[in-house]
């Protein structure tokens, strides 16, 4: 694993066009274009795209120009981890075996230069959200995904354009944003008590970095209003705002 080590979360990358969404995207590929100067490692944290589900011979067109720059930065030797999401678990062998370096369908840590990584999407940490946590179970159960392959893929592009509704789920008001914020921390708390010295994480659409008793916490954010990553040169981990020239 080399550095710099990038991590991005929460794009959401949407199957349909607009001017915010082709803003958005190309906010993206210029932070790619900046990666494929520098090298290192990129990590997507989860929810890169807003809906994907992935069916042995059809795939998303619309994430072709996204497709071709990541196979781009592998040809430059550039690592690239895919940690899945709740709105991008549905992977197959385009993502794992032939667009991704490596997939992980669940939490990951590593150590580098000394410095422990505990990297997590993040959904369903939270201890009072049951409903969510039994759905997660459902929509990741292997049943539920073989049935669904069986709707046609025009079809089941247009369910994923419907039920999506990613911007919104996550617009807390002030004491719901303090209260998972405060429940955040005491979970990073936990790892850091065993070790990590830096624990990241996305979905709640929360960026900053903050200080713990041992180690950070990297909320990530998202990228509808602010596009956010967190980058770790070796030796610090910053949360850096992305301005695209």
């Amino acid at each position: 694993m080399r550095s710099p080590l990038y991590f991005i979360s929460d794009v959401h990358l949407k199957l349909s066009s607009s001017d915010k969404e082709m803003a958005r995207r190309k906010k993206l590929y210029s932070l790619l274009e900046h990666i494929s100067e520098t090298g290192g490692t990129v990590f997507f944290m989860g929810d890169l795209f807003d809906f994907y589900y992935e069916y042995p011979d059809v795939i998303p067109k619309s994430y072709y120009q996204l497709y071709t720059q990541i196979s781009s930065l592998k040809e430059k030797g550039i690592d690239i981890h895919f940690l899945v999401g709740n709105h991008d678990y549905w992977v197959m062998d385009f993502i794992t075996d032939e667009l991704m370096s490596h997939t992980h369908l669940g939490d990951f840590n590593f150590e580098m230069n000394g410095k422990k990584f505990y990297l997590t999407h993040g959904d369903g940490i939270l201890s009072w959200d049951y409903g969510y946590r039994f759905l997660k179970k459902m929509i990741r159960h292997p049943f539920f995904i073989w049935l669904f392959r069986w709707i046609h893929p025009t079809l089941g592009y247009k369910i994923g354009r419907f039920v999506s509704k990613s911007g919104s789920e996550y617009d807390m008001n002030q004491s719901t944003t303090e209260k998972v914020r405060n429940e955040l921390i005491r979970y990073a708390e936990t790892k850091s008590e065993n070790g990590f010295d830096f624990i990241l994480l996305g979905h709640y659409h929360l960026g900053e970095m903050i200080d713990l008793n041992q180690g950070k916490l990297a909320l990530l954010g998202d990228w509808f209003k602010t596009p956010r990553y967190a980058v770790f040169d070796g030796e610090i981990l910053k949360m850096k705002t992305w301005e695209s020239s």
